[in-house]
């Protein structure tokens, strides 16, 4: 522990994984709390949902750690949080008039990124994530706004083509376009999509 009762360095909490003490929880919930439950707040906007994926990203990393020895933690438990809460979100939500844009943007994206389905993918997620906002920032300002204004603020199509004076079917060639020339992107990155 550190002198005076601070934070633990990454280093030190991925230890006490390592020896399967359970004050690695304790230390996580304190270094990363804050983080992990912001990101499950912005895809959720429910407290005890939030909170519940919190806790559930905690029992991920104990049986994550070992044998997996993630070598950048927060983006480790941030990729874990946010797979479960788009999970649960994906649970609580259907197919309904005026519902199910994340669904429709999500599906949208998954024709050209690779499927990330377990704890040990999720190392693996941080480089993919790394790559993607180097392509992010090669595209042109406007076409790298609309593809951000679908995929991370889940936007309809209507609202992006407002939101930037386009025409409904210029916004979807624009997206497929840039779809596209991520998938390739990351084939020659040697991702597998």
């Amino acid at each position: 522990m550190t002198k005076g009762g601070g934070a633990l360095k990454d280093t030190e909490i991925l230890d006490l994984y390592w020896d399967r003490k359970e004050e690695a929880i304790v230390e996580t919930q304190k270094a990363y709390g804050g983080y992990c439950y912001s990101i499950a707040w912005h895809i959720l906007y429910d407290k005890e949902d939030s909170d519940e994926c919190v806790n559930d990203t905690w029992l991920r990393a104990w049986n994550a750690i070992p044998p997996n020895r993630p070598t950048r933690l927060g983006l480790f438990l941030g990729a874990i949080t946010r797979n479960l809460s788009l999970d649960r979100w994906k649970g609580k939500h259907t197919m309904k008039r005026g519902n199910g844009e994340m669904i429709l943007a999500l599906d949208e994206l998954a024709e050209c990124l690779p499927d990330v389905r377990n704890t040990e993918d999720i190392v693996e997620a941080a480089e993919l994530e790394r790559l993607i906002n180097h392509f992010l920032r090669g595209l042109p300002e406007k076409e790298c706004s609309v593809f951000l204004h679908r995929y991370w603020y889940m936007e309809e199509y209507n609202t992006i083509a407002g939101r930037f004076g386009l025409k409904l079917n210029t916004v979807k060639t624009s997206l497929f376009r840039t779809r596209a020339k991520l998938r390739k992107f990351l084939e020659e990155q040697g991702v597998s999509v």
